[in-house]
């Protein structure tokens, strides 16, 4: 028994005179939101394909143009990558990136194609970006349904959103008016 215990001893001994393990590495810190492109260029590469495969389905079953090509007659955006994520899958993908445009177009630093910041502050376009976050719900609920009907209704929101903000901040005579806050004194008129 007196063995055991000493070797006990030894082992707690050894144990603690042991160099502490090394701590584990610092996950690295996350990048800082950070803008890379205008806003133009984020709407036109983002929301704009986007809802056009949204709107494709006021014409397109998007399970019956999974077999089709693009290029073939009656196929829209909703078919371009149906050997990947096609069909409704492209519709639900399609209004996931219209929530996902309102995170990257409220990012700090943004500037407008005419050098003007995003006007992250102003009311009508926090109310705008909310819109858009809430017509890719709509849509999102809708294409889950794969109900076509549901999808009309969808597109109107969906245009509706895009409406809020391009009558106020993008609609102008003139580019240099364009993300004005408040709008652009007779520029749109």
């Amino acid at each position: 028994m007196k063995r055991l215990y000493g070797w006990m001893a030894m082992a707690v001994l050894v144990a603690g005179c042991s160099p502490a393990p090394a701590p584990a590495p610092a996950a690295p810190a996350a990048a800082a939101a950070q803008p890379y492109a205008t806003l133009a260029q984020v709407m036109r590469g983002i929301p704009f394909p986007n809802s056009n495969i949204i709107f494709d389905t006021q014409s397109l079953d998007p399970a019956a143009a999974k077999d089709k090509k693009p290029g073939d007659a009656g196929v829209g955006a909703s078919a371009q990558y149906n050997s990947v994520y096609g069909g409704w899958q492209a519709v639900e993908n399609a209004a996931l990136a219209l929530q996902e445009t309102a995170n990257l177009i409220t990012i700090p630093g943004r500037m407008c194609e005419n050098g003007k910041p995003v006007p992250l502050n102003d009311e009508a376009y926090k109310k705008a970006v909310a819109g858009l976050v809430e017509a890719g719900k709509v849509a999102y609920k809708a294409a889950q349904s794969k109900n076509l009907d549901t999808m009309l209704e969808a597109g109107g929101t969906v245009t509706d959103a895009c409406a809020a903000c391009h009558e106020k901040y993008r609609d102008t005579k003139d580019t240099k008016d364009r993300c004005t806050p408040g709008g652009a004194p007779d520029s749109a008129k």
